[in-house]
Parts: structure tokens; C-alpha cells; sequence
């Protein structure tokens, strides 16, 4: 028979991922008109007789196309955040996939927030046992502050507040 314990039971828990405002089908139609466009414009160029221009123009669309995949991979990363009375667990995954995880006791962790005067907070982590963990450095100001509320509050819950 198993028994469930309030002081386990997980007061937070989120996850953190990196928002992108173009989604693959928004990726797929982009690509898509820019391409009808260099080949429109490529056989114009061509039939003049600049046809290198042609080929140089592709580069750019071939560019942009790389630049766009790179932004996906780094949309890959993400963090977890859990808060129970007895742990404060943070998970961070790399683009790669590599992850770290970090482990407090909530009771002696602090959480820190950075805020600047016209942009809201630029940063927050959690310092405890003489590290700091910087976390949600890649939310936007409108998440950064909720997420700053709400985990402050979970905090303060899991210390007995």
C-alpha cells in the first residue's frame, strides 16, 4: 500500500521552452514565395544575360534557409522547473540535448530577479549552497514576469509563507 506524503507532493512545476513566432507551416510558405521569387526574377536576370545574377541570388535564399534552421535548433532547448516542500529541481536541456540537472533544498534556496526600469526583468536564477542557476534567460519580458510570480510564490509556499 502506498502512502502519499504532502511534504513530496510538487507545489510547481514548469516548462520553460524558447517561443518562435514562424511555425513549420509558416517556414514551409516563406520559403515557398521566396523561392518563386528567385526564380522568377533569376530567369529575368537570365534572359538579359546576367545570369550569374541567377546563381548568386539563389545563395541568398539558401542563406536565409540556413539561418531559419539554425533559429529551430536552438528553439530545442528547454528547462524544468518542480518545487515540492522538500526539493527545488531545475533541468536544463541544451539544443544538443545535453542536459544538467540541478538539485536545492528549497528551504535555503534564494530566488534572485534582475530588473531594469524600461525592459522588466533581464534576469533570475536560483543561488543556494554557493551556486547560482540562471534560469528562463530566453522567455520574453511578458513570461519572465509571470513566471517570476508564480515561482516566487511556489517558493515561498514550499518554506512554510
Amino acid at each position: 500500500m502506498a502512502t502519499s506524503h504532502a511534504a513530496d507532493e510538487t507545489l510547481f512545476s514548469a516548462l520553460l521552452r524558447p517561443h518562435r513566432s514562424l511555425g513549420k507551416r509558416g517556414f514551409a510558405v516563406l520559403m515557398g514565395a521566396l523561392i518563386a521569387i528567385w526564380i522568377g526574377i533569376g530567369i529575368a536576370f537570365w534572359r538579359i544575360g546576367a545570369w550569374p545574377v541567377f546563381g548568386f541570388f539563389g545563395l541568398d535564399v539558401l542563406a536565409i534557409y540556413f539561418a531559419f534552421r539554425w533559429n529551430y535548433r536552438a528553439a530545442r532547448a528547454r528547462e524544468e522547473v518542480t518545487v515540492s516542500r522538500t526539493s527545488l529541481d531545475i533541468r536544463k536541456v541544451a539544443p544538443s540535448g545535453r542536459a544538467e540537472a540541478h538539485s536545492f533544498n528549497p528551504f535555503w534556496a534564494r530566488f534572485s530577479v534582475r530588473r531594469h526600469e524600461e525592459i522588466g526583468i533581464t534576469r533570475m536564477a536560483v543561488e543556494a549552497e554557493g551556486r547560482q542557476v540562471s534560469i528562463g534567460g530566453f522567455l520574453n519580458p511578458d513570461d519572465r514576469e509571470s513566471f517570476a510570480s508564480a515561482f516566487g510564490r511556489a517558493l515561498a509556499t514550499a518554506k512554510g509563507r
